[in-house]
């Protein structure tokens, strides 16, 4: 099974659109010498630490030992950018940034291409405590590695193999206790990146490099069944699975696939999570079934929920399990757009006490009464700043996939795929019904006002996630259309085909419905999933519950831990909706009921600056 992606995929509206365009923006402001300065400095091409251009502080300041890390995620981004839009100015800038790397290279010799010295690598050789020199020159080869691969760039690839022969003759001579004494100093992707290597190039050396970064330290407990997560830092170990299961694309070699399988059931699988998806704390992985006792103010590190959409992935093209999908969407929502680029707004001459935007907190804290933290556009680069580029630059990623005759749908987004099956070119469109009836945004906007049925036939929230697929082909075809049934459902949905209503559990199978006919131009469906407020225990907890709304956590805005009564209802009847609609838009807002003193709850991608709380003591 393969994803479908780049220009195959085109995504229409809605948030993820939005989040898209912030990135993109953000991306251009980012100018070339600052993101260059710290690989100018090693290769001595510019020494001037007053310069203007020494822009960017934080984990990119001259001073860290992890200065330019941030560049490798930056030249991923654009990738990504120009292999979904064909963004040309991203791509001449990318062309640019590539060429200024080989010409670091040439001053540094012909091999050496990071933006710190080669000397890291012989401290941790020697058990010398530095900050994760591998973790760093990896952004730079990922970064080399997708603008190879998603644009085309040979000199991208010239100055990748070039500076991957410097780390074949720094491993040449080590004996494997000595390999792996330096591999429990972080390394990131490498393993990963000597597998895209040898997959672009056939040489040899990647196949040797790939055995000498072998983690059996990690792998050979994994596959015994040893919980070698519990405590140990989380991303650290996902880049590693990562790496292992592209080892095992390129090579074959199963027991690369044995090993990233058994990171998942032990990450995942046995360990739980928290209702948003998330796993960590402190940026290591929580004991098994027990996140109560790390609710703090430094859960679900967003590198670990970007790292952990691309294991899911992966992981899903092999197997087609619909569990690997939830996994996507309950992170994209509750993670990537909880997490990036957030944008409030206030109209009629309200103003708001903290800020209107929010580029990146590096952390969702869990514990009630406290923030995200918020990290600057020039400033701080902490890790999370660059999977957050990454994360965003394109999100038409996990929403299709094609299996032979068989098209599966991942996250549901308005959006069109094209592909072609069975030798028939064929355009899936896909549009989300607001069943609002009306177009108007704003009390300013001058948008269509016509009347419509559906504003009598829904006078209140509809509850209901209603997805509209158009088929548009050159021929009648034959294949399988697999809609996702959401694990978040409660209800039963509805599927109509062609304005007739289908009979769902017949088509039902292993979390898809599965419509298998001879498609012909113009046929149209509807997926209609009723959305339904639900609350989820707390992992390891006696009485501490999140409430959810479809796929979407809600956040009570609190500054302290409050505690909610049933008086004799149930669970869910405690939340109903609240301000349900503005202009012609119906709201995701919803308050408490049958307390001393309500509570106002909002979903968590759409809070800010505000104090908020997710999980709940329900007491009757």
């Amino acid at each position: 099974m393969k994803a479908l992606l780049g220009k195959e995929v085109v995504l229409r509206e809605g948030e993820l659109l939005a989040k898209e365009a912030d990135n993109r923006n953000y991306l251009d402001e980012l100018k070339s010498p600052a993101l260059l300065q710290n690989f100018y400095q090693e290769a001595g091409i510019n020494q001037n630490y007053g310069s203007k251009h020494m822009a960017h502080t934080g984990w990119e300041d001259p001073s860290c030992q992890l200065r330019g890390h941030f560049l490798g995620h930056y030249l991923s981004a654009c990738a990504m950018r120009y292999f979904e839009t064909g963004d040309e100015e991203l791509l001449a800038k990318t062309n640019h940034i590539v060429h200024e790397l080989k010409r670091c290279q040439v001053e540094n010799g012909g091999l050496w291409a990071a933006s710190i010295p080669e000397k890291y690598f012989y401290w941790i050789a020697r058990g010398k405590q530095v900050w994760a020199p591998h973790y760093n020159v990896h952004k730079t080869f990922m970064g080399l590695c997708d603008v190879y691969r998603l644009t085309g760039n040979q000199e991208a690839l010239e100055v990748a193999v070039a500076f991957a022969k410097w780390f074949y003759d720094f491993t040449k001579e080590k004996t494997r206790e000595e390999m792996d004494n330096i591999l429990d100093f972080e390394t990131g992707g490498m393993l990963e990146v000597w597998a895209d290597l040898y997959e672009f190039t056939k040489d040899e050396m990647f196949l040797t490099l790939i055995d000498r970064y072998d983690r059996y330290r990690l792998f050979d407990k994994l596959l015994d069944g040893v919980d070698v997560l519990t405590n140990m830092h989380a991303n650290t170990t996902i880049p590693e699975a990562i790496g292992a299961a592209r080892v095992y694309e390129v090579t074959g070699n199963e027991r690369y696939k044995n090993v990233a399988l058994k990171y998942w059931e032990l990450a995942v699988t046995k360990r739980g999570s928290f209702v948003t998806g998330g796993q960590t704390c402190g940026e290591i992985w929580t004991p098994l079934r027990s996140m109560a006792q790390r609710l703090g103010d430094k859960n679900q590190e967003h590198c670990t929920v970007y790292n952990m959409i691309r294991l899911a992935n992966i992981l899903f093209t092999w197997t087609g399990k619909v569990e690997f999908l939830d996994y996507i969407e309950q992170n994209l929502y509750n993670g990537i757009m909880a997490q990036g680029y957030f944008r409030g707004g206030h109209a009629n001459g309200q103003t708001a006490e903290f800020p209107e935007e929010g580029l990146i907190t590096y952390f969702l804290p869990m514990s009630a009464g406290l923030r995200k933290g918020w990290g600057q556009k020039f400033s701080d680069f902490f890790c999370c700043h660059g999977t957050l580029v990454q994360a965003n630059a394109a999100h038409n990623r996990y929403l299709y996939y094609q299996n032979d005759d068989e098209i599966y749908l991942g996250v549901y987004a308005s959006s069109a795929a094209t592909f072609e099956v069975n030798g028939a070119k064929v355009t899936l469109s896909q549009r989300r019904d607001s069943l609002s009836g009306s177009f108007h945004s704003s009390s300013t906007s001058s948008a269509l006002q016509a009347v419509g049925d559906n504003t009598r036939i829904y006078p209140h929230q509809p509850d209901v996630m209603k997805q509209c697929f158009k088929v548009s082909l050159d021929q009648a075809t034959e294949f399988t259309l697999c809609l996702r049934l959401p694990k978040w459902l409660r209800r039963t949905p509805e599927l109509m085909i062609n304005g007739e209503v289908a009979d769902l559990k017949a088509l039902e199978k292993d979390g898809f419905v599965r419509v298998k006919r001879l498609f012909q131009n113009g046929d149209e469906l509807s997926l209609s999933l009723p959305l339904d407020i639900y609350a989820t225990k707390l992992e390891g907890s006696e009485n501490m519950y999140a409430f959810s709304y479809g796929p979407i956590v809600l956040a009570g805005l609190s500054d302290g831990e409050r505690t909610l009564h049933l008086k004799g209802h149930e669970i869910q009847e405690l939340l109903t909706h609240d301000n349900e609609r503005e202009w012609g838009s119906w709201k995701e807002t919803f308050k408490t009921r049958f307390q001393e003193v309500g509570i106002k709850f909002i979903p968590l991608k759409n809070i800010g600056y505000e104090r908020y709380q997710i999980y709940f003591p329900v007491e009757e």
